[in-house]
């Protein structure tokens, strides 16, 4: 092979392992998993999801344990959640979820909190203690509210 030969084949590979990192890359940043939805699956409804997605994040400390796999509504108009969550994860039935923001105008995520009974959940059980979304939007208009009573007094 001559040395353009040789050139225009180390040229070639350097943009082909360029394609593939920007495509690794792309369905990183999309969410896309390869791994096979199995390990401990929960429930939570939740009267007030505002605007969390499913294959957001569900954590414990912070520390990515899961992904939300579904969310419909249920017969009483709740929001219920599917969690699919580590297999190896061993959850007491007094754990609560919580919905909170990611920064200030982030993505919605769940966040789990371990309670202390000996009882552990099992696959398909539901999680019972849960807080809601805080809606800011609601929380501005209540305190606009209760300023513009305030002064009438």
């Amino acid at each position: 092979m001559n040395r353009s030969g040789t050139r225009d084949l180390i040229v070639g590979l350097f943009v082909l392992a360029g394609l593939a990192a920007i495509a690794y890359l792309s369905l990183s940043v999309g969410g896309l998993s390869f791994r096979q939805p199995g390990g401990l699956k929960l429930y939570a409804d939740f009267d007030e999801i505002g605007g969390l997605k499913t294959r957001a994040q569900v954590v414990i400390s912070g520390v990515k344990v899961g992904e939300i796999s579904s969310i419909t509504l249920d017969k009483d108009y709740r929001a219920r959640v599917g969690l699919n969550l580590d297999a190896g994860l061993k959850l007491p039935v007094d754990t609560s979820a919580s919905i909170f923001t990611a920064g200030l105008l982030g993505d919605r995520y769940i966040s789990l909190q371990p309670g202390g009974e000996e009882t552990l959940l099992k696959s398909g059980d539901q999680i019972t203690f849960v807080e809601s979304a805080v809606i800011l939007e609601r929380m501005i208009g209540k305190l606009i509210h209760n300023a513009g009573v305030d002064e009438e007094k």
